[in-house]
């Protein structure tokens, strides 16, 4: 059975109505880094006038979830419709094959880890 880790990096304020979204579509864990960082836009605020000329890195979440690869999908449009707003910041998804997890507690291994 195939494994993929989805990594989202988005704003912090999105993270309450994230974890719930994926707690409803099934998502059993996760994990969760506060970060730093900033994208094309070099932390350029939408409200802002002109374009930063050096990277301004902005506060972001950065959440990890391991899903069977058949759930991808549904997981990603979860998310999507969650941090979509139409502005800058909304975030980045990043989805990885993971050839395994083993579950150090009890030896499981591949979904049965999860």
């Amino acid at each position: 059975m195939s494994l993929c880790r989805i990594e989202v990096i988005t704003s912090l304020a999105k993270f309450s109505s994230l974890k719930s979204a994926l707690s409803k579509a099934g998502v059993r864990g996760m994990t969760v880094m506060q970060v730093l960082g900033c994208g094309v836009e070099k932390g350029t605020r939408e409200y802002e006038v002109d374009e930063n000329y050096e990277m301004e890195l902005l506060p972001k979440q950065q959440i990890s979830v391991v899903v069977k690869k058949e759930q991808v999908d549904k997981i990603v449009d979860v998310i999507k419709h969650e941090l979509y707003t139409g502005h800058i910041g909304d975030g980045k998804i990043f989805i990885y094959d993971i050839d395994n997890v083993i579950r150090v507690r009890t030896g499981d291994e591949g979904a049965d880890a999860l």
